[in-house]
């Protein structure tokens, strides 16, 4: 099942940057975490702000936060811009198609930090949980990390809509495609770089789907996934179509069940499969896009 880890991606992007001081500073190891955004004007100040505090004051390494809007309607990428004017290793990358695993598949791609991760826009995971994220990875103990509501030791703020489906979901991936992760869909997530553009090519989807995936094809490889309890609370504004995500997620789940089986392991990559996401360069020398 191969997939073109840059084909997806639309020809249009915008990158928007500003040096971070840390930049300049002999650091050993470097984080992207990547914000996807669709029609998050409202929180979406308040949010990168928050996560720029967390990560300049907790965080012992060189960061970029990468805003990745996907074809919203309303003033995001406006705001996103005027967040990488002002905060320091901030940067905003505009794409034409809806999409997380899209918006993922881009940043991740073209990534040269040692680790890449994302959360939600909504911040809905606490972000004491982002350290023992990225701990296991920085040590070389683990090749992924999630965090999960569903882990002993979570604390959880949720109706009871939402916490059945979450539940009766990694209950069907544990039953259908034995998976040994608990929480497939926690917008919470983190993996070595290098990992991760191995296994890029060979996910199919674009959408919610991308992270049940990615991982599922994380533990056929044998790669070791980390697993962080996390304290989340449910956003009332959540736009997620839960039914529409459903069947979909059924679908991939059928794919991934009786599709082609996947043979190629760590290490067996195709060679030009990182280059096939344009580079940060690339995008900042990239003429900007009409919007």
């Amino acid at each position: 099942m191969r997939h073109n880890a840059g084909g997806q991606a639309p020809a249009s992007s915008l990158l928007l940057t500003k040096e971070c001081p840390r930049a300049c500073a002999s650091r050993e190891r470097v984080v992207e975490v990547a914000v996807p955004v669709y029609n998050e004007e409202k929180v979406l100040a308040r949010s990168v702000r928050q996560l720029h505090s967390y990560l300049t004051d907790n965080l012992p390494f060189r960061f970029v936060i990468t805003i990745a809007e996907n074809a919203s309607t309303d003033a995001t990428f406006a705001i996103a811009q005027q967040l990488c004017a002002e905060l320091a290793g901030v940067r905003a990358v505009h794409l034409d198609r809806k999409g997380r695993g899209l918006a993922l598949r881009h940043v991740w791609g073209s990534s040269e930090a040692d680790i890449v991760a994302y959360m939600d826009a909504d911040m809905s995971t606490g972000l004491d949980a982002f350290l023992p994220l990225i701990a296991p990875l920085l040590s070389g103990h683990s090749d992924l990390a999630i965090g999960s509501r569903l882990a002993h030791g979570a604390t959880v703020v949720r109706g009871p809509k939402r916490e059945l489906i979450s539940r009766a979901y990694n209950l069907l991936l544990r039953t259908v495609l034995s998976a040994r992760f608990t929480d497939a869909q926690c917008g919470f997530k983190a993996g070595r770089t290098e990992v991760i553009k191995t296994l890029l090519p060979d996910v199919e989807d674009n959408a919610w789907f991308f992270d049940t995936e990615l991982l599922i094809l994380a533990q056929r490889r044998g790669l070791r996934i980390y697993q962080v309890p996390v304290a989340w609370t449910d956003d009332p504004d959540s736009k997620v179509d839960i039914v529409g995500t459903a069947l979909a997620d059924l679908r991939g789940v059928t794919r991934l069940r009786f599709g082609r089986p996947q043979s190629r392991g760590l290490g067996q990559h195709d060679p030009g499969s990182r280059t096939q996401c344009r580079s940060a360069s690339t995008e900042f020398n990239a003429p900007e896009q009409p919007r």
